[in-house]
């Protein structure tokens, strides 16, 4: 019997708010698949993104699903153990007196913090899973510091031990360097190739092609609620596909297993 895919939406209708984002929306990503899901402001990677997350949900209709992990219902504590994200909008919720741990053991109860009643609910083994994940990630030493008297690096490595807590095989990261420095961004996404290094299943939602690393070997790209292209990457990451989908002249570049936007219209390789 095979394994269920990761993610399986078929012939989804998915509204945001009064706004029809997606119309019979067709995607599949197996386990064990690194993905880059690439598109300009509106195309629908943050829908895709909460969709995916069950943060929203698709309208009722025959032939139409969307299932994780081959299942249409999940409780969603027991699906952060097997997905864990990332994203810039989570980031946002969290106030700036949170600490470091109260961020990542918050992982463990998909809260924002661990105030009043659940902070009752914490145990001492997910206090001790949190400092684990805190030390795996360079940051033990902030254990009791505010996300306000944090760099914005620290604070996005405090959300993606929010994520990792759980160990979860698969990370789903929205625009991750978003607001990050280069120092900080490069250091970021070192850690997304590590964790791709030790088997996590990759899901990036961007639309910055230097944030897409070199394992990750599939992308698709969105434009206006539609999947326009799905394939292995050098083949989408060109001057005429992203220039179509961004509606602007676009030169790529690639670079040790990067790719790199420009201005112009010349796609090339150094």
């Amino acid at each position: 019997m095979s394994e269920p895919k990761l993610i399986e939406i078929h012939n989804a209708s998915i509204w945001r708010g009064k706004t029809h984002v997606f119309d019979k929306l067709t995607l599949s990503i197996d386990q064990h698949e690194r993905v880059a899901i690439l598109g300009p402001n509106g195309s629908g990677k943050t829908t895709l993104l909460k969709t995916i997350n069950r943060e929203l949900y698709p309208v009722v209709a025959k032939n139409a699903w969307i299932k994780i992990l081959g299942r249409e219902n999940w409780n969603v504590w027991d699906l952060r153990k097997h997905i864990g994200v990332v994203s810039h909008d989570l980031h946002n919720r969290y106030t700036e007196t949170t600490t470091a741990l109260e961020v990542v053991v918050s992982g463990f109860h998909s809260s924002i913090g661990v105030h009043g009643i659940l902070a009752e609910l914490v145990s001492k083994e997910q206090l001790r899973c949190a400092m684990e994940t805190l030390a795996m990630l360079g940051i033990a030493s902030l254990r009791d510091t505010p996300l306000e008297s944090m760099s914005t690096g620290q604070q996005r490595r405090c959300l993606l031990g929010r994520a990792l807590v759980h160990q979860p095989d698969t990370l789903i990261l929205d625009e991750p360097t978003s607001g990050l420095d280069f120092a900080a961004s490069f250091d970021y996404l070192d850690r997304i190739r590590q964790l791709s290094a030790s088997g996590h299943n990759i899901v990036l939602v961007t639309h910055h092609l230097n944030e897409i690393p070199p394992e990750v070997e599939r992308v698709v790209l969105l434009r206006d609620g539609k999947v326009v292209a799905d394939g292995d990457k050098a083949s989408l990451l060109t001057s005429d596909s992203l220039s179509d989908v961004y509606d602007t002249s676009i030169r790529v570049i690639e670079r040790d297993g990067y790719f790199l936007a420009y201005p112009g219209q010349a796609n090339c390789k150094t």
